[in-house]
């Protein structure tokens, strides 16, 4: 349900909340909040909330400036794992300057800019997430350790399959928000799961992905256990992907009208995100650790398509009645909203440029090896430059190549890849 600013001050009255948190994303992707009274709402709604901006990671794009905070009453929801007596909320929300313009490097709004491109060009996008994580087991003091929950594998059921209620709960969880999970299984690696979305709207689609990475570390917290996003936690077992699917509806509903005109504006979005995944790749895959994922079990590398099951950079289903392109490389590292807008504007240029795909399972290319690698394809990158405003940019890769250096500074490289990301992500 989509409220407005009154209704849920109304809301807010008639339902005994109590606490009203203010979430937000960093330019990492990790989920951000502040908490205020129910009787601040108001205010906050008009006013927004001060944050500094020089304590979160790639806000020191702001220059020094003061942040803001502004709720986005449309994404409103009850948090359910919180008391159900004076009640917690959360909406998402949009970061200004203190002069009211929007920050450059509030991801909502980057995206939001990207679908109105893609509106002003006459293309509407959905798209869905299909997301992997890992449980883990606890120490009698309630610290992770590196000990997979379960030993199952693909699809299997309990008692193997440990994390069965868990996931159940989660599902639960999510409903409970308006969020409507399709399916959701254990998946090959030990203790891994996945849980898929439906299509939506791109910014809704980010939105639900971040709602679920919430709700999963919540909900397996209370069972006892620790869930990670990590990309490849086990060295010797498979990572955890994000993939994202995506369609195309014209204005004009050809797409419903005339199959094999949806299927070369599919065909032309994907070589358009083929052209120029490997100078965002950076924002796909974040992390040093993410590259230990990519090139093994079914992780893609080469920058190829199929519309087979396989290690395929893209997978396009076109002769269903789901036609959709599927991105396979990145993770749950990323900033979604980043990644989903830097898609739609590589999908309008293919779309525009009438860029024609290769054969099936050919190409040359593949995607960077190493975070190192991520930065210069994205350093050198035209389009990267076009699209994420240049004070956004140097902070993400100043951020990245300091990463790099620590990593590659360390003496025992993977525990500092434990250490960084492993209780983080």
């Amino acid at each position: 349900m989509v409220y407005t600013e009154n209704e849920i001050l109304q809301y807010v009255e008639e339902n005994d909340v109590k606490f009203i948190k203010l979430t937000f994303c960093d330019l990492l992707g990790r989920l951000k909040n502040i908490s205020i009274l129910s009787s601040e709402l108001a205010v906050t709604f008009k006013c927004g909330v001060r944050i500094t901006a020089k304590k979160i990671a790639g806000f020191e794009a702001a220059g020094g400036r003061d942040l803001f905070l502004f709720p986005d009453a449309q994404t409103m929801t009850v948090l359910p794992w919180r008391p159900q007596q004076g009640r917690v909320i959360r909406m998402f929300c949009y970061i200004r300057y203190a002069d009211g313009s929007h920050f450059e490097g509030d991801g909502r709004y980057f995206l939001k800019k990207a679908m109105k491109a893609a509106i002003a060009a006459g293309y509407c996008f959905r798209f869905g997430t299909s997301c992997e994580f890992t449980l883990f087991r606890k120490d009698n003091d309630g610290k992770p350790v590196k000990i997979p929950h379960d030993y199952a594998g693909y699809c299997d059921i309990a008692p193997d399959d440990k994390g069965e209620n868990i996931r159940r709960d989660v599902c639960l969880t999510l409903e409970q928000m308006g969020i409507h999970p399709i399916s959701s299984r254990h998946e090959s690696g030990c203790g891994q799961h996945e849980i898929d979305f439906n299509t939506s709207s791109a910014l809704k689609a980010a939105d639900t992905f971040l709602s679920f990475k919430s709700a999963v570390k919540s909900v397996a917290d209370t069972h006892g256990v620790y869930a990670s996003f990590m990309p490849k936690p086990l060295r010797h077992d498979c990572g955890n992907g994000m993939h994202i699917s995506f369609n195309i509806f014209p204005d004009s509903d050809m797409l419903e009208e005339n199959t094999a005109i949806g299927n070369e504006l599919l065909k032309n979005a994907a070589a358009g995100i083929m052209k120029h995944i490997r100078e965002f790749t950076l924002f796909t895959n974040a992390t040093v650790n993410s590259y230990a994922r990519l090139g093994e079990f079914t992780a893609p590398r080469d920058i190829i398509w199929s519309d087979d099951e396989g290690s395929q950079l893209i997978k396009m289903e076109l002769e269903s009645d789901n036609n959709s392109v599927e991105l396979r490389a990145a993770d749950c590292s990323c900033d979604p909203y980043f990644v989903i807008g830097l898609m739609i504007y590589s999908a309008l240029e293919g779309i525009s440029d009438k860029l024609e795909l290769p054969e099936k399972n050919s190409g040359t290319e593949r995607l960077p090896e190493t975070l190192e690698q991520a930065v210069a394809c994205a350093e050198g990158s035209e389009f990267v430059k076009k699209h994420i405003p240049e004070n956004v940019f140097n902070a993400l890769l100043q951020y990245s190549r300091k990463q790099w250096n620590e990593y590659s500074q360390a003496d025992d490289k993977e525990a500092f890849e434990n250490e960084k990301y492993f209780y983080s992500l």
